[in-house]
């Protein structure tokens, strides 16, 4: 019988289907406890360095869980990977990445053993070194690229070298010079802004850890439609992300906002009363109020309306008909008094209210007893 536990972020659901490590790449396999569920296939997930997956054949019949680390089939020599889920949802990650039937999947060797982890741990740890070196070496030679990160292979065998950059760059010399200086075997794979910022994380002005390093896996292009259609000020500072480009997070709710000015009055029609033109100024499209302005260019003589007030305007000046005003309240009578703010600071102010309250006791308490001298 499975174990369940509250807390080390679990949430309370089945240990077999939650990863061993929180972070972007982390799955809640919902088909775990299924008897037989990892038998059911033999294709496995793997994953490496974040955000970099792969799928391996289980040749060998491990007895493979979630959390196992694994030595697989590279080219040349081998990886260390971790498993992050088997059994009949991986036949579902494969479709998710467009991976093609035809293509030949390498195998899980064995379980890691010790000497494994133990390059591979020597191997991880001259990744940021030889990231600074690697950086160095591009800049003597003149290139127009930035290496952001490095990841070696589990064997130390190889590195893959991830680099941004605007154009074509002919690396055919830093090849050398990198397989040179660290003896292992180069492979250059260019990405872009966002991966980069999703690699090297940090914090976004909300608040809260970049979605890029964290769940965000596909990136989705991102326009200043969108910061039109939520009326979002396009100021270029507040609208780019820490990778330059604009905000991902400004794609999470325009839909919403599409759909609710489908149902607002368009922004090109005047509104007319009896005695003014109104023009629309500005507009809150979540609780569909529209504030219009008797000026084209200048908010002057302000009135807010709903959008049903504004749609029945509409309706009325189509029909020939003008409205006395605007909005459907009457004339309101202002109940505000003046208030004296050096009255405010005095220090004896309560002491006045409490003698009024004495005051109003005693007058009540003499017409309940009339009698009393």
């Amino acid at each position: 019988m499975n174990d369940y536990k509250i807390g080390n972020n679990l949430c309370g659901i089945s240990i077999e289907g939650c990863n061993k490590h929180p972070g972007k790449m982390n799955t809640y396999d919902y088909m775990a406890d299924l008897p037989g569920n990892s038998k059911s296939s033999e294709i496995i997930e793997v994953e490496f360095k974040a955000p970099r997956k792969g799928y391996f054949i289980n040749s060998n019949h491990l007895d493979l869980k979630k959390g196992d680390i694994v030595a697989v089939e590279a080219n040349p020599g081998h990886d260390i990977g971790t498993v992050t889920m088997t059994g009949k949802l991986v036949e579902l990650q494969i479709k998710k990445a467009n991976l093609k039937p035809d293509v030949e999947l390498k195998r899980i060797y064995r379980i890691a053993r010790q000497v494994d982890l133990d390059k591979w741990a020597e191997a991880r740890a001259l990744e940021h070194e030889t990231m600074i070196e690697s950086r160095q070496i591009a800049k003597g030679l003149g290139l127009e690229m930035k290496i952001g990160d490095v990841e070696y292979q589990g064997d130390g065998g190889k590195a893959i070298f991830y680099y941004i950059a605007d154009g074509r760059v002919d690396f055919r010399q830093l090849i050398k010079d990198l397989a040179a200086r660290f003896h292992v075997r180069i492979e250059m794979k260019q990405i872009g802004a966002r991966q980069e910022a999703g690699r090297i994380g940090g914090m976004g002005p909300c608040g809260r850890e970049l979605c890029c390093a964290t769940w965000m896996t596909k990136f989705v292009s991102v326009s200043t439609n969108a910061a039109r259609f939520q009326d979002i000020s396009l100021n270029p500072q507040k609208l780019a992300g820490q990778c330059a480009k604009l905000k991902c997070c400004m794609n999470y709710e325009v839909d919403q906002y599409i759909e609710k000015l489908k149902r607002l009055p368009s922004r090109e029609i005047v509104l007319y009363t009896f005695d003014k033109e109104y023009y629309f100024a500005k507009v809150d499209i979540l609780n569909r109020m529209v504030t219009y302005s008797t000026d084209k260019h200048l908010l002057v003589s302000a009135v807010t309306i709903s959008a049903d007030r504004a749609f029945e305007v509409i309706e009325m000046n189509r029909n020939g008909q003008k409205p006395d005003r605007l909005d459907e309240s009457t004339a309101v009578e202002s109940s505000h008094t003046a208030l004296d703010l050096v009255e405010q600071e005095n220090i004896n102010r309560f002491d006045k209210s409490k003698k009024k309250r004495h005051k109003h006791k005693h007058k009540s308490e003499g017409k309940q007893n009339p009698n009393n001298d």
